[in-house]
């Protein structure tokens, strides 16, 4: 079996509910997920897994606000975590019905690599990053093979076709996979492609809500409908464009919890405030992979469609020549003029 196989069935492991065992140098933890664990007769564990930023909402004596804030925490409270209080101090919408929990305790973590992977295998298989200690695992996995199956030289283009499309209708889609990786990102190109000019780029990460469905409370639908706009208008002028569709909803922290966060937003939280009550990270999108793909295309140096400078450092930091930044800015709407604003203090968009 491939390390990275491995990887593939603790993601599996974990939203079936079931114990993994994570290895790093330092240690192993046997982790079982609180948000789909099955309740068993007598189940109960002295310790639980929690990210800082969760720690922090729940106030525990000895966690500083200061700590980083999606590192892990591991916690003891006066009596054993049975799986009705794990998944109380898991998710902050249960926080109403159950409003005193501890006190808990942070304790030393002798297997801090294992522990920080497992957050990161959480977050992966979209579920919150909160474990008992304990289970009997149905797979291992060490903090390695993550960073292997992560390894963006992995990603492959698997096909491509013409595709005529209401923007253009000279239009070509490729679509890219990794061999244990179930996402399969796509890229659209717009024109014929040149290595004389410098293609048009945006790179734009799945939601559902807002590219499908509408959805008023973010910008993305607009956002896509005018990268297409400004690349096949440039695709008019004589030269190309590139969308890179990125399998990585709600910023990496997928669909669901993506709607958790939609929950916490109209308790008054922003967005960044939302995803850390929920214990994950509000910017947690895989760049590497959008710089492999372009490698892949042979798109060369770029002009790159995008008010966040943190794009183009990450694409830099990757190899990608990046000569210009062409501002992408939309019109806020009262749903979501908050979530821009919060974009634009707290994230650091030019908007």
């Amino acid at each position: 079996m491939t390390s990275t196989r491995r990887v593939a069935q603790a993601l599996d492991a974990l939203r079936h509910g079931w114990a993994i065992r994570v290895e790093g140098e330092d240690g192993a933890l046997n982790l079982l997920p609180a948000e789909t664990a099955f309740a068993e007769p007598g189940l109960a564990a002295p310790l639980m897994l929690i990210s800082a930023a969760r720690a922090a909402t729940l106030k525990l004596a000895n966690q500083r606000e200061a700590a980083e804030p999606h590192a892990p925490v591991l916690i003891r409270g006066a009596e054993p975590f049975d799986l009705e209080l794990a998944r109380a101090i898991a998710d902050p919408a249960l926080d109403l019905k159950y409003p005193l929990k501890g006190p808990f305790l942070a304790e030393q973590i002798a297997a801090g690599e294992a522990a920080t992977a497992a957050m990161e295998l959480g977050r992966l298989a979209g579920i919150l990053p909160a474990f008992l200690l304990g289970g009997d695992p149905a797979v291992t996995v060490s903090d390695a093979e993550l960073a292997a199956w992560k390894e963006p030289r992995e990603l492959t283009i698997q096909s491509r076709a013409r595709l005529p499309t209401e923007a253009l209708e000279q239009a070509e889609i490729v679509a890219f996979r990794s061999r244990d990786d179930m996402r399969e990102h796509v890229a659209l190109v717009l024109g014929q492609q040149s290595s004389d000019r410098a293609p048009l780029v945006r790179l734009h990460s799945e939601c559902l809500t807002g590219d499908l469905f509408g959805s008023l409370k973010c910008d993305c639908g607009p956002q896509l409908d005018a990268a297409l706009g400004a690349m096949a208008e440039e695709a008019r002028n004589g030269g190309w464009g590139v969308l890179l569709y990125l399998r990585q909803e709600g910023r990496g922290i997928g669909l669901i919890n993506k709607l958790r966060a939609y929950q916490l937003q109209d308790q008054g939280f922003d967005t960044v405030e939302a995803n850390e009550r929920l214990g994950l990270p509000s910017e947690a999108r895989d760049f590497p992979m959008a710089a492999r793909m372009l490698v892949l295309l042979g798109a060369g140096p770029i002009r790159l469609l995008t008010n966040n400078p943190a794009k183009v450092a990450a694409l830099e930091a990757e190899g990608v020549a990046v000569v210009e930044r062409v501002t992408h800015a939309l019109p806020a709407n009262p749903h979501n003029a908050r979530y821009l604003a919060t974009k634009r203090d707290r994230s650091g968009h030019l908007l």
